[in-house]
């Protein structure tokens, strides 16, 4: 009994990982069941038996996807250098895939991912500066702390990294520098008895 249920969990976690796969580099409307099949050398009758329908596929994927980014971000609270080390190898891992997947935040099966990417980004910027914004969590909900929140989102963002990795082609270490210094002169604007990196 143990080992069919752990057949089943590993059935189904490389169905998720094959379509997480998929998806960085091509778009989910372009993306077949047959396709995620192959990718997870199951049938597609499988996939269906196991999620239902494409749409089920694509919803849990979601969650998978969502888990997996958050679990890559992982940084110590307080730390900006790790910070934006951090988030840098993330967007050099997967930079192009959320580009990608914000190019199609226009199809209703990618607009809820988009959202809740924003949210996840928001969350960990409000997290791991925390020390840094008003009352020392980030959680006071002032005015002053959502501006800058909303300003060191903006610094660490996917878009920041494209315009300085893509767009300008700086080099991984110069771009990481260039983050780091804006990070930087914002929390230089921050509650001077707050700690600073």
């Amino acid at each position: 009994m143990g080992a069919r249920a752990e057949a089943v969990t590993q059935t189904r976690e490389r169905i998720l990982a094959a379509l997480f796969d998929l998806g960085a580099d091509r778009m989910f409307p372009h993306i077949s069941l047959e396709d995620v099949a192959a990718e997870a050398g199951v049938s597609v009758q499988t996939i269906l038996r196991h999620f239902g329908t494409r749409a089920g596929l694509l919803e849990t994927t979601m969650e998978y996807a969502l888990a997996r980014v958050a679990g890559e971000r992982e940084a110590p609270v307080g730390d900006v250098d790790a910070a934006v080390r951090v988030i840098v190898d993330h967007y050099e891992q997967r930079g192009r895939t959320a580009l990608l997947m914000l190019a199609q935040e226009d199809d209703p099966a990618v607009t809820d991912l988009t959202r809740r990417g924003r949210k996840l980004h928001r969350d960990w910027v409000t997290e791991v500066f925390a020390p840094f914004l008003g009352g020392g969590d980030g959680a006071d909900g002032s005015a002053e702390d959502d501006g800058l929140v909303d300003l060191l989102v903006v610094a660490t963002d996917v878009y920041t990294w494209k315009i300085l990795r893509l767009d300008r082609r700086l080099s991984r270490a110069r771009t990481e520098a260039r983050m780091r210094r804006l990070v930087g002169a914002l929390l230089a604007t921050s509650d001077p008895k707050e700690p600073r990196s």
